[in-house]
């Protein structure tokens, strides 16, 4: 069996591959562009992907490919009708990073909340040794208890963070397209008018593809801090970034981008700087133990595909 691995640089240089290496020969390319991509598959059973695209022009010359392995739980960038079509499987891996996205998640709320770069940064710059005051407390910052805390997706990472925000005394709402058991479920819309911090944390589909734009952002309190470490069109990046330069909203932050990584031409490329702004490079995913959980799924499901069972299977 060849595996071969289009984009390792993604999964850090400090991930451990060996599980892929115990199942066959294994070739590895940090990076892959989208025309690499068709000669890079040609010869190969198995594809390990993260955030390359797969479309039907790159898999035309594939006749050896079997399976294309996500190292993600979304798959977005996999076009299944294409796959289908070649009789390729498909598998991702779920609930890898629910830690580690909820983690960052909190990370983010508190930072934003709390208002902690300003005040760290009076320290590193000295301006609190010179001023000669004990403590400093402006910004204004308020505790979170008793705030409202609206989550958009409900499934394994939002549930998680739901946990963690009312462990700190928040209120919390929840949109989901299903019925949840244990959160207070309400629309989209009574969400966004009530919640104090939202977290979106759904896949990107034809039904979530802007599901948080203009007319969302109006009917947000005007201090509300909103969260994205979802996918980054779920949400209208434009209508965020003219939010944030109005002043409509307290707070923004953000993991992922509908491109990655954004250009100086993309809406937050002019916002990156705000002090009420937390920008990161999609890496809540990320911690250490999340990746080695992502490789070791992925070659389970390898093993699985080979064995004639139905692992993670999406196509």
């Amino acid at each position: 069996m060849k595996i071969t691995v289009l984009d390792a640089a993604t999964l850090g240089t400090d991930v451990d591959l060996s599980p892929l290496y115990a199942l066959g020969e294994v070739v590895v390319h940090a990076t892959t562009a989208l025309h690499q991509v068709a000669e890079r598959l040609a010869d190969t059973d198995v594809a390990v992907i993260n955030k390359v695209r797969i479309n039907s022009e790159n898999l035309a010359p594939c006749s050896r490919l079997r399976l294309i392995a996500e190292c993600a739980t979304g798959y977005d960038n996999i076009d299944l009708t294409a796959c289908r079509q070649k009789g390729i499987a498909v598998a991702n891996v779920r609930g890898y990073s629910t830690d580690s996205v909820a983690q960052v998640t909190l990370a983010m709320a508190l930072s934003l909340s709390t208002h902690l770069p300003a005040f760290s940064g009076a320290v590193a710059n000295g301006s609190y040794t010179a001023d000669g005051v004990a403590n400093r407390l402006t910004p204004v910052y308020h505790e979170l208890a008793g705030k409202t805390w609206g989550i958009v997706g409900y499934g394994n990472i939002g549930a998680k963070v739901g946990q963690v925000a009312a462990a700190l005394g928040c209120r919390v709402l929840a949109f989901s397209r299903t019925p949840k058991e244990g959160v207070e479920q309400v629309t989209l819309e009574d969400l966004c008018r009530r919640a104090d911090i939202i977290s979106v944390h759904l896949p990107l589909t034809e039904e979530t593809c802007g599901l948080i734009g203009a007319r969302e952002i109006t009917m947000m309190k005007p201090e509300t801090i909103l969260i994205n470490v979802a996918r980054g069109a779920v949400t209208d990046e434009a209508a965020l970034a003219r939010a944030m330069q109005e002043g409509k909203l307290g707070g923004l932050g953000v993991d992922v981008y509908s491109v990655e990584p954004f250009p100086k031409e993309h809406p937050f490329y002019a916002i990156r700087h705000l002090p009420n702004v937390c920008l990161t490079p999609h890496m809540a995913w990320g911690a250490k133990e999340a990746r080695d959980r992502c490789l070791a799924e992925i070659a389970r499901n390898i093993a699985a595909f080979y064995a004639g069972e139905c692992r993670n299977r999406v196509d």
